[in-house]
């Protein structure tokens, strides 16, 4: 049995979440968490979105053999809603969800929700960091006092969850590992970008295909749809892995080091054991 579900947040100050979920489009039905969902094994849930508070309650249904869902672009509720005339509501959403065919979603694991959780968690810190960083060097040297301790504080706090990333990705996936000895990795930094894009990249995927996820289009009009947090992951593994600067970084080198991590990961996907050589 296939479930659609919509999460939207609550009127409550806008701080929760609330899950709206039917397998026939009649009949609705609310709950708090996933893990309320009343699915069992050989089921499948589709879902518009995951939320980071709702990755227990996800994992605990993968637990029990449902299969999960989530949509890898959420502008198509709102095209197919208009295309459907639907109401703009979590009613109409859910059956947006459910005329949008299977190959826009992605199916989740558990590995992909922990790490997702981590990584997440690691892009806060960063933002934070240079924040605080900026700050730091816009101040005077009695500013700079007090900011520095909190500055040093959220290094250190980054250092330690890079590391916790590093070791939890040499756990669940076997390609991470093979891709550091390969690509020369020393840095905290430079592993825990690399765990970034083994969790988010599909090596079931072709190369075009993945280099647009990255936002490496050839010269083209219109609007560009791509993964911002992955580009800047990509130039931070390819800074670390060249010994280059950012400033200095080019589209070529980042496509470079892309297509080496890509190529390693599709060869582990097929059970293969040795990469091809590289002309």
């Amino acid at each position: 049995m296939n479930y659609y579900a919509d999460v939207h947040r609550t009127r409550r100050n806008g701080e929760g979440f609330r899950i709206t979920f039917t397998t026939d489009g009649v009949s609705f039905r609310h709950v708090d968490s996933f893990a309320d969902v009343p699915a069992r094994e050989g089921d499948a849930v589709f879902v518009d979105a995951l939320p980071l508070q709702h990755t227990d309650g996800v994992i605990e249904l993968l637990r029990r053999g449902v299969e999960v869902y989530y949509l890898r672009r959420l502008t198509l509720i709102s095209r197919k809603r208009e295309e459907l005339r639907l109401p703009k509501t979590a009613r109409g959403d859910v059956k947006a969800l459910m005329a949008i065919e299977q190959k826009w979603f992605r199916r989740v694991t558990e590995d992909f929700l922990v790490m997702r959780r981590m990584v997440v968690t690691y892009r806060s810190l960063m933002g934070t960091h240079q924040q605080f960083t900026n700050k730091y060097r816009a101040v005077s040297e009695e500013e700079r006092r007090v900011l520095r301790p909190v500055v040093k504080a959220l290094e250190e706090q980054m250092c330690e969850l890079a590391e916790r990333i590093a070791e939890e990705a040499g756990r669940r996936y076997p390609a991470y590992n093979r891709l550091v000895e390969e690509l020369g990795i020393k840095s905290l930094a430079g592993k825990e970008a690399l765990a970034e894009l083994v969790v988010y990249l599909d090596p079931s995927k072709g190369f075009r295909k993945t280099t647009s996820l990255v936002g490496l289009f050839k010269p083209v009009r219109g609007k560009k749809i791509y993964s911002r947090h992955l580009r800047k992951t990509l130039q931070r593994l390819t800074a670390s892995v060249n010994g280059v600067r950012p400033a200095r970084l080019t589209a070529r080198l980042e496509e470079k080091t892309l297509f080496k991590v890509w190529t390693i990961l599709r060869w582990e996907a097929r059970g293969r054991l040795a990469v091809p050589a590289q002309g």
